[in-house]
Parts: C-alpha cells; sequence; structure tokens
C-alpha cells in the first residue's frame, strides 16, 4: 500500500474519533455516505480506497476470493471481534473473502431505504423515549435515524424493524452441537414478523388501523421434531418500547393457548439452543428495558453482508466446516464493510438478568447487526451471536421481493463461548408440510400471527 493510502486510514481513524467526539456517528469520511446515495447511487465516495478494497487495506497481501483461516487470520486481526478470531486461530473456522458492497440497495430492502430517504429528518423521541415524527405520531417508515447522533438511535432504529420488510415469514433449520460436535438437538420452524406501523410496502401504509399502538407482530412455530411439533408462540409488541410485549403460547399436550410471562427473555424456548428471546436481530427486547448504552468503538470490520445465499442446493441449504466434526460452522462470506459502530448496552430492566452488557457490531451505513458478544455477571465473555445476510440472487438465480430481488439474512451462529455448545440456523426454502419462506404477504397475519393462527398451526 502506497504512503497515500497510509494517510487515507489514518485520516480515517482520524475521522471516526472527531466525529464521535462530536456525537456524530453518521457513516462516511469524506462526508456522508447517505448524501453519497443519493448523488450517485454507492457510498464509495464517502471513504477512501483503503476502506472499500479489502486488497488495499492489507497491502496485497490478501484479495477478495481468498480464505481466512488461522494461517493468515493475524493479517485482519483488527478487522474481527475477539471471538471470531479466536475460531479461525484454534477451531478451524474460515472466512471467504468477496468485494466490498457499494451499492446499499444490495445492503437492505429497497422500500425500506427509499422510505428513509424519504422521511429523513422526520423522527424524534417523545417525552417518554420513544420514536415519533416531529408531529408527535408514530413513525411512519425506514429507518428514522439513517445518520444517528447517539448509540441509543442506533439501537431504536433497528429495533424497529428487525427484519427490514413489512412481512415476512423466515423458515429455517436449527442444530444445536455440543462442543465435540455431536448434534443433539435439531428443529424446523417458521419465524413470522409483520409490522403494524412503518410500513413502506404493504398496503395499508404507514400503520394498519386499529393496531396504531402496537409496534409488531411475531410468532414462531415448529414442525420438528415430533415431539414438540404444534408448538407455537405469539409475540405481541406495545409501540412503547418501555413496556414487555405479550406473549401467548400454544402446547399440543394441554390443546389450549395460554399466557406466559415475557420479562425472562434470557433462556431458551426449546432444548439445547443457544439462542435466546432477547437474542432476535440482536435487539430482541424492546430498547426502553436496556439502557446505558454507549459507543465503545468505530472502525473497518469483516462482515457476512452479502453471498449468505446458497443456490446451488434446492432448498437453500448451506455446507459446514470446522471442528472436530467438520460441522461446526456454516460456510460463510465475508467483506470489508468500511465502517462499524460498535455499542454496549446494559440491562437494565432485568434485575435477574444472568448478563451483565452486551457489545454489537452494527454496519454503519445501514446500522444492520452483524454481530454481538454477551458477558455474564462477572464481566466474562458468555455467548456470541454472528449472522449472514445476502441478496437473494446469483446469475440467473434469484427469489424476488415483488418488485426486487428478495434481501434477508441467511444463516446465524449462536454459541456459548463458556461451554462450547453451538447452534446454527439457516433459513430454507421449505419446511416438511409445505411451509415456505413468504414476504411482504398480507395474508401472513391471519395464518400466523393471531391467536386462532397459532392453536390452528399446532393441530
Amino acid at each position: 500500500m502506497s504512503i497515500s493510502g497510509c494517510r487515507g486510514r489514518a485520516h480515517a481513524r482520524r475521522s471516526f474519533l472527531a466525529n464521535s467526539a462530536r456525537g456524530l456517528l453518521r457513516a462516511g469520511v469524506f462526508g456522508s455516505a447517505w448524501s453519497a446515495l443519493w448523488r450517485t447511487g454507492s457510498i464509495a465516495a464517502a471513504y477512501p480506497d483503503e476502506l472499500v478494497s479489502i486488497d488495499e487495506y492489507t497491502r496485497g497481501k490478501l484479495s477478495s476470493g481468498d480464505v481466512i483461516d488461522r494461517d493468515n487470520v493475524g493479517l485482519v486481526k483488527d478487522l474481527l471481534d475477539p471471538v471470531r478470531y479466536h475460531q479461525i486461530a484454534t477451531q478451524g473456522r474460515r472466512l471467504s473473502l468477496a468485494p466490498t458492497t457499494t451499492d446499499l440497495f444490495k445492503l437492505n430492502p429497497p422500500d425500506y431505504l427509499e422510505a428513509s430517504l424519504r422521511h429523513r429528518g422526520q423522527a424524534r423521541f417523545d417525552a417518554s423515549g420513544n420514536v415519533v415524527t416531529r408531529d408527535g405520531t408514530p413513525w411512519i417508515g425506514g429507518n428514522p435515524f439513517p445518520e444517528p447522533t447517539s448509540a441509543l438511535e442506533v439501537f431504536a432504529a433497528h429495533t424497529l424493524s428487525w427484519g427490514r420488510h413489512d412481512a415476512a415469514l423466515y423458515v429455517s433449520r436449527e442444530y444445536d452441537l455440543d462442543a465435540d460436535g455431536t448434534v443433539l438437538y435439531q428443529y424446523a420452524s417458521g419465524w413470522a414478523e409483520m409490522a403494524t406501523v412503518a410500513r413502506a410496502s404493504l398496503d395499508p401504509h404507514p400503520y394498519l388501523p386499529g393496531l396504531e399502538d402496537t409496534l409488531r407482530l411475531q410468532s414462531v412455530f415448529f414442525v420438528e421434531p415430533g415431539d414438540i411439533q404444534g408448538t407455537a408462540y405469539l409475540s405481541i409488541w406495545p409501540y412503547d418500547q418501555s413496556r414487555f410485549p405479550e406473549l401467548y403460547g400454544y402446547l399440543p399436550a394441554f390443546k389450549r393457548v395460554r399466557r406466559f410471562p415475557t420479562n425472562q427473555r434470557f433462556e431458551p424456548l426449546n432444548p439445547g439452543s443457544e439462542l435466546y428471546l432477547s437474542d432476535a436481530w440482536a435487539a430482541g427486547d424492546p430498547f426502553l428495558t436496556w439502557g446505558n448504552y454507549r459507543v465503545v468503538g468505530r472502525g473497518p470490520f469483516l462482515g457476512a453482508v452479502s453471498g449468505g445465499w446458497d443456490a446451488r442446493h434446492p432448498n437453500w441449504e448451506h455446507r459446514t466446516h470446522g471442528g472436530p466434526k467438520d460441522n461446526r460452522f456454516w460456510d460463510t462470506t465475508v467483506e470489508l464493510v468500511p465502517e462499524v459502530i460498535v455499542i454496549d448496552a446494559e440491562p437494565t430492566g432485568y434485575p435477574r438478568a444472568p448478563v451483565s452488557r452486551k457489545r454489537v457490531w452494527f454496519d454503519a451505513r445501514t446500522l444492520l447487526p452483524l454481530a454481538m458478544t454477551s458477558y455474564d455477571r462477572r464481566g466474562e465473555p458468555f455467548r456470541f451471536f454472528d449472522g449472514a445476510y445476502s441478496v437473494y440472487e446469483d446469475g440467473d438465480a434469484r427469489v424476488m421481493d415483488g418488485r426486487h430481488p428478495y434481501w434477508s439474512w441467511s444463516t446465524v451462529h449462536a454459541c456459548n463461548v463458556q461451554t462450547g455448545r453451538m447452534t446454527r440456523i439457516e433459513q430454507v426454502r421449505t419446511l416438511p408440510g409445505g411451509e415456505h419462506m413468504r414476504v411482504n404477504d398480507a395474508a401472513i397475519l391471519e395464518r400466523y400471527l393471531t391467536t386462532a393462527a397459532i392453536q390452528r398451526l399446532g393441530r
């Protein structure tokens, strides 16, 4: 890398520090990434070459198409969170390198980004700490704080719209492994969610009439294995983020819908899983039940923000590697993300929480969470989550979301770093019985997101 390249990286570091000191967390070194997107359709102009090219960043030692493994991971240690670095260095994890994506419309659903641009500058916090428009009404769509000025704005924006679609049904397979790589549990499930406010794609928008005081409806149901087949849960999230969601469950053994307490969110729904309700999208709780949000770092990062969809398998299933049985990690493609915002938060609304804080790495361009570490009450690393995302497009193969190729998550790792147990989850095309991925389909509401629906799914 040239002397000018070194100066570029030094300038970027100074820019991150100066912007953070001023309370300016917007993405970009040479001005706003969102302004560059508006002008040119790309965020490349907002960053020096050294932050949009892994070849430039590593002075030619790594390039797109290379694989990061234990032999060369030291070259990118400063671009990794500590857990992934340890996994690569000691557990055989590998990461494939791809070019940096500079088109934000490949990193989030276009309807969500267009709403974010259309509604820039219209969001604020009300006296209770909730996000509202300048007129005091619930949020109207897209990212309310695409150029945040605080850690709270980052978390609030993401919590309001996890998957960035108005409605989605993700169908998935889960594998729960012990430290030796033995698969102890397998699950096949569906996860449905629908925004009732801040709708950007589905009619009616921006609000679903009669539900303006509700943020989202979300359910999960299981079709395998047989002993939990038919189990289903429904969460109804108040718009007020100081309140816990209402949680209803249908358990086939009782043949009725029951209401469950929802303030105990630090435990798995099923045996063996290392993914808790609190972990969903790294923001599985109302954002006002956490506090002491603070920025603890900024800079470039290796994130799995593209290339996560495997079109080679008819059911979109992914390949694995690493660990004692070559099945510990999903094959994962990462790229140089020019800038992440690293935020710590504490579970202020949960006096008996087994975690003392969590640390989340957000892509500064989209405010999408790329990785999360939680810490136990002694302050030691406890559990780790990292996700992979993708536009579902590969050559001539593509999955459509109305007018656009579908964008979504593709794989998740959730591991207990203290016990070595690992949960792997992948989004697939269909489940046994015929349930299949759906996006921005109004029928998701009646089919999956009412108490009658979860009872029907359980029969």
